[in-house]
């Protein structure tokens, strides 16, 4: 059974979380402000974290933020009432998996919360090991290489870097990366996708100004050259 967190101060949100996510089996647990929930997700054994951005104690960017520094890959899907993009931008940039804005239907929180969980499966099924270049990378461990050297990659960029591997010679655009690896089925921006091929860029090539395994595909998005 999916244990699901929820770290949500508003109670009213989180009975009605309960009742709706209880129908679908799930196991959950709660926190009402930041801190215990950021303990609880360091300390429990979570499949999934619904994580609100304004909490009490510790803001759910810092509790994001810090859970993947302490590399810890759950996903997360943070919910927001605010409408600005940079929240939601800012979100994603540092870890999150997707989000969902209040007020929010349930019939669309639960398919998130299903993308999300058959994508964590589909990803840990495939591709454990994969080199190219002077990188090794161990997507089971979470572990990568360059020169023999050990190189710092976040939960998100071994997830990119996964789907250009699985779609090696093809041509990725922002839009099938935002969908498949954010779980957007609407893009409000494209710049997420190219500041992570940024990053990536700086640690896996010789010259990241001159790449040789993430190309640029001009005006349609990018290709992985092995």
């Amino acid at each position: 059974m999916k244990r699901i967190l929820i770290i949500e101060d508003d109670p009213a949100i989180v009975r009605g979380l309960e009742a709706a996510l209880g129908e679908e089996h799930y196991t959950l647990l709660t926190a009402r402000e930041g801190e215990k929930g950021y303990l609880m997700a360091k300390r429990e054994n979570i499949d999934l974290i619904i994580l609100d951005i304004v909490l009490p104690k510790k803001s759910g960017l810092d509790i994001c933020k810090d859970l993947r520094k302490d590399e810890i890959n759950t996903p997360i899907l943070m919910l927001t009432s605010k409408k600005e993009e940079i929240d939601k931008v800012m979100g994603l940039e540092i870890g999150a998996d997707d989000y969902v804005t209040k007020p929010f239907s349930l019939r669309e929180l639960k398919a998130r919360i299903h993308a999300l969980l058959r994508r964590k499966a589909e990803l840990k099924m495939e591709i454990d090991e994969y080199s190219f270049g002077t990188v090794d990378v161990d997507f089971k461990k979470q572990e990568a290489n360059k020169n023999k050297r050990p190189i710092r990659l976040s939960s998100k960029e071994f997830d990119v870097l996964k789907f250009f591997i699985r779609h090696e010679g093809e041509v990725v655009t922002r839009h099938m990366l935002l969908d498949e690896v954010w779980g957007y089925e609407q893009d409000p921006t494209t710049r997420t996708v190219d500041n992570y091929i940024l990053s990536l860029r700086k640690k896996i090539e010789d010259i990241p100004t001159k790449p040789k395994h993430l190309l640029t595909v001009h005006t349609t998005g990018y290709k992985f050259v092995k």
